[in-house]
């Protein structure tokens, strides 16, 4: 652990190993997480197998503050994770009574039977408290640093609304991004690793975008807590993309694609 809080994400599903389904969850936590100075530091993907599961969440959260897993809590058999995650954590898991009392209650106001693959959705690890489910009822659930959460991506949104008051907060890295259309990563690399030795203190990057032959360039990014280091790195940036011939456009936040409208000034 670090005094820093940060978060790791456990993605879970043979689906997503084979390409059927492509992830949308790394972004929506990710995003979820930045207000609260959160930083994502490592992202795993794993098959439906409880080995594998268990093994990637305990080695995540003995390093993490936060491990959020996604996917396997539905009522199939292959979904496995609440299994997984009481292995993990070496404890039982039963029918939670509040999670029954949701989903019988659900299923009756839409007149549709709670049968017993339903009933796995209410299977809870002890002693883990539930995660509201706003979209479908289900609960998801926390057991010590470990949030567990639905697959599906709008059920993934709706349960991050029942986790902020859980998260101690950390210093909130900000961001600009100096865009130079029509530049190539090569035309700045030399002096941007020069900038990289004088902001230590941030992160510098380079992002190339490329859409059309008449839409394309760089992107560079710095990120920190500190503003101030901020505004004078982008006003380091902006004097290499205008050493390159190039009118530099400045934006709030990071857009490595471009984005749209026009640029935005400050730092969010």
């Amino acid at each position: 652990m670090t005094d820093s809080p940060n978060a790791a994400i456990c993605l879970i599903g043979d689906e997503l190993l084979s390409g059927r389904t492509r992830d949308i969850n790394l972004q929506s936590i990710a995003r979820f997480l930045t207000p609260y100075g959160i930083p994502i530091v490592e992202v795993r993907i794993v098959s439906d197998e409880q080995d594998h599961i268990v093994k990637a969440v305990n080695e995540l959260r003995s390093q993490f503050t936060y491990v959020f897993t996604t996917g396997g809590i539905g009522p199939t058999h292959d979904d496995i994770t609440a299994d997984a995650i009481a292995a993990a954590f070496g404890v039982g898991i039963g029918e939670h009574p509040e999670a029954m009392k949701i989903l019988s209650e659900r299923y009756a106001a839409v007149d549709t039977e709670f049968t017993p693959a339903r009933r796995r959705m209410a299977r809870v690890p002890d002693g883990a408290s539930l995660i509201a489910n706003p979209v479908s009822g289900a609960p998801g659930f926390q057991t010590g640093n470990v949030f567990t959460l639905a697959g599906v991506p709008k059920i993934v949104e709706g349960m991050l609304g029942d986790i902020g008051h859980r998260l101690q907060t950390g210093a909130i890295v900000k961001s600009v991004t100096v865009r130079g259309a029509g530049l190539r990563e090569g035309d700045l690399a030399e002096a941007l690793g020069g900038l990289a030795e004088d902001f230590q203190e941030l992160s510098l990057g380079s992002y190339p975008w490329f859409r059309t032959v008449q839409d394309h360039g760089v992107a560079l990014v710095a990120r920190g807590i500190d503003e101030a280091q901020l505004q004078q790195a982008a006003d380091k940036l902006e004097a290499l993309v205008r050493a390159q011939g190039v009118e530099p456009e400045r934006l709030a936040g990071e857009d490595s694609q471009g984005g749209s409208g026009g640029p935005r000034p400050g730092v969010d």
